[in-house]
C-alpha cells in the first residue's frame, strides 16, 4: 500500500509499504477514507520532538471503513464507518475508568514508533487499530467523514481546552491561537456557555474563520491586553484557552486572565521552564491546567453533535490532497502558504 512515512527532519515521503494485518484478537483493520495533517505532526517534522524511527507511517487523525477484525471484536461490523481517537485505549484500566483514556496503561499513539516498537499512523491506505472496540466509535448517519475526522482530535481538544479553563455560563473567554485546535476551542467555549469569546492570532484569514465561528477577533499585534481589560472592567478574562504551545503564549495567557481565573493549555510545549514565576501564580490565585486531551471520552458526544448539526468544523479545511502531495503538504502547513489552515489526505484519491 501507499503510505506517507517519516524519513528525517523536514522530510516525509510517499512509499510502498506492506499492508498492516490483524495481529491480535482485538484488532481491527481499516481502509482509511480521510486522514488529517495535525499541528502535532509538525513537531516531529521540525525535529522539536525526537526519537521517531525512520520509516514510521505518519498521522493520528482518521476515519475509515472496517475491512477486517480479530476474533474478539464483536461490535464493529465489516463495512462500518468508524472514527477513533489519536491514541488507543483499553477502557478498563485505572486511567480509562477515571476519565483519562489518553493515559491508558495499554494505550499507544498512532504514528509513533521508537526503537522498533509502537504503532504506524493513519496517513496511509490502511490502518491497524489495536484495542478496537474501546478505541473506535461508529460514525452516526448524517455525520460526514470529514466532520467525523475532527471529533477524534482537534474538536475534542478544543472542548477539552474549555474544560481545563473552567469555562462556564456567562464567562468571558480568550482563545490564543486560531489554528485548527484554537478554532475548535472557540466552539468549545461557546458550547460551555461563554457569553463572549475573544480569539487572538496574527493571521487575518484565521481570525476571519474565528469570527465566523462566533468569536470576536483580536490581532496579536493590536494590543489584546488592552482590549480584554476594557471588555472586563479592568479584571481580565475569566478563562484563557492556550492553543499555541509556546512560552510567549503562556506569558500572554497569564497576563490576560483575571485573578482567580483559569488557563487551560492544550498547545504542545517543548520548552523546559514556565514563562511565569510561581509567585505570580500565587499572587493571582491562578489555576493553570494542561495536558493531552482524553479524546476518546468526548468521541460519542461530539459525533452525535456533528450528526445533529450543532457544530460544523469543516470550514477549517483549506486543502484536500492525495498522499502523493505529502512532502509539499507538510511544508505548506508549516509555512502557512496558500491560506493553509487544515490539510486532509484522501488516500483513496
Amino acid at each position: 500500500m501507499q503510505a506517507l512515512v517519516f524519513e528525517e527532519i523536514e522530510k516525509v515521503a510517499v512509499v510502498s509499504v506492506p499492508e498492516p494485518r490483524v495481529e491480535a484478537a482485538g484488532d481491527v483493520l481499516l481502509r482509511v477514507e480521510v486522514a488529517g495533517l495535525c499541528g502535532s505532526d509538525l513537531h516531529v517534522w521540525h525535529g522539536r520532538e525526537r526519537g521517531l524511527d525512520a520509516g514510521t507511517v505518519m498521522g493520528h487523525e482518521y476515519v475509515g471503513r472496517v475491512v477486517e477484525r480479530g476474533p474478539e471484536v464483536e461490535g464493529l461490523a465489516i463495512g462500518a464507518r468508524v472514527a477513533g481517537s489519536f491514541t488507543t485505549s483499553c477502557g478498563d484500566c485505572f486511567y480509562c475508568r477515571n476519565r483519562l483514556p489518553a493515559r491508558c496503561q495499554r494505550g499507544e499513539l498512532f504514528g509513533w514508533r521508537e526503537g522498533g516498537r509502537g504503532l504506524h499512523g493513519a496517513q496511509a491506505e490502511y490502518l491497524r487499530v489495536p484495542l478496537a472496540e474501546s478505541t473506535l466509535v461508529e460514525v452516526p448517519a448524517g455525520c460526514e467523514p470529514e466532520a467525523a475526522l475532527f471529533a477524534g482530535d482537534v474538536l475534542a481538544t478544543g472542548f477539552f481546552a474549555a474544560e481545563l479553563a473552567q469555562v462556564g455560563e456567562g464567562a468571558i473567554a480568550v482563545v490564543l491561537g486560531c489554528g485548527p485546535v484554537g478554532l475548535c476551542a472557540v466552539l468549545g467555549a461557546l458550547a460551555a456557555g461563554a457569553e463572549r469569546v475573544f480569539a487572538v492570532d496574527a493571521v487575518a484569514g484565521r481570525l476571519e474563520l474565528a469570527e465566523s465561528f462566533g468569536a470576536e477577533p483580536l490581532r496579536l499585534d493590536g494590543g489584546p491586553r488592552v482590549a480584554v481589560k476594557e471588555a472586563t472592567s479592568g479584571r481580565g478574562a475569566d478563562a484563557v484557552l492556550e492553543c499555541v504551545g509556546s512560552p510567549e503564549a503562556t506569558r500572554l495567557a497569564v497576563d490576560l486572565v483575571r485573578p482567580g481565573g483559569a488557563v487551560g493549555a492544550v498547545g504542545v510545549h517543548t520548552e523546559e521552564r514556565f514563562s511565569f514565576p510561581p509567585g505570580e501564580a500565587y499572587d493571582k490565585n491562578l489555576t493553570y491546567a494542561a495536558g493531552r486531551c482524553p479524546a476518546r471520552r468526548y468521541l460519542e458526544g461530539l459525533l452525535g453533535g456533528l450528526a445533529e448539526g450543532r457544530w460544523d468544523p469543516t470550514p477549517i479545511i483549506s486543502h484536500r490532497l492525495p498522499l502523493t502531495a505529502g512532502q509539499d503538504a507538510y511544508r505548506m502547513f508549516a509555512e502557512r502558504r496558500e491560506g493553509c489552515t487544515k490539510i486532509v489526505f484522501l488516500p483513496g484519491g
